[in-house]
């Protein structure tokens, strides 16, 4: 069953990567809005791999394209704490508008790949198992609840949910980052260990819509 779910998700994320392309082309400029289309993508190739592992079957090919996944993730999704600056800035947050705020947002993105890489990618060794169905490569020395990168992306958004919504009335992306913190800190009594992956994705479906939301605004400007 869980395989199914994988690959219902990667068409969700391929739903949405679709959706921030047409925003990204109605916008016709690519700046910091358009920063989700990689986690997105990340996320499609993310779940492509988990879905297909049993096809793939244990070996090199499989050990190599999870290797990716965590590379992928330790890359693009500290880039979100720029998004949630970028979100704050065209929310009409004079303290987002300032170059100081652009560089301390990119700074802190690239510290956060940096913790990334020392807590988890140097000397990461993974481990096939399987588990409902689904044969995937995990961390063999992977600790409980979510890494504290994950944790200090997630309060970059959920400051920029609150800001949104003072600003622009708009509470969406609050709630889909509150959801996927509640999401990560309780364990779901499913016999499932896809089901937890739908919080990511609503907070992802929450980001897009809070784009296209904010792309609506400065049209009518």
């Amino acid at each position: 069953m869980d395989t199914v779910i994988f690959f219902g998700y990667t068409a969700a994320y391929l739903a949405l990567l679709v959706w921030g392309c047409v925003l990204l082309a109605r916008r016709g400029r690519v700046d910091a809005s358009a920063i989700p289309l990689l986690v997105i993508a990340g996320l499609v190739y993310d779940n492509t791999v988990i879905a297909s592992g049993k096809w793939i079957g244990e070996g090199p090919l499989l050990e190599a394209l999870s290797f990716g996944r965590f590379w992928i993730h330790a890359i693009v999704t500290p880039l979100l704490v720029v998004w949630a600056w970028d979100a704050c800035r065209r929310a009409g947050a004079r303290w987002a508008a300032t170059l100081a705020a652009a560089i301390v947002a990119i700074v802190f993105a690239v510290a956060l790949m940096v913790l990334e890489y020392v807590t988890v990618l140097a000397g990461l060794q993974i481990e096939a198992g399987e588990e409902y169905g689904v044969l995937s490569y995990g961390n063999a020395e992977a600790a409980s609840g979510p890494p504290l990168m994950v944790l200090f992306v997630a309060a970059a958004l959920l400051i920029a949910g609150i800001v949104v919504w003072v600003k622009q009335k708009s509470p969406v992306l609050t709630i889909g980052t509150v959801l996927m913190i509640i999401g990560s800190a309780v364990s779901i009594p499913v016999e499932s260990g896809a089901v937890t992956n739908a919080f990511e994705l609503v907070l992802l479906t929450s980001i897009v819509w809070t784009t296209a939301r904010q792309d609506a605004l400065e049209r009518r400007r």
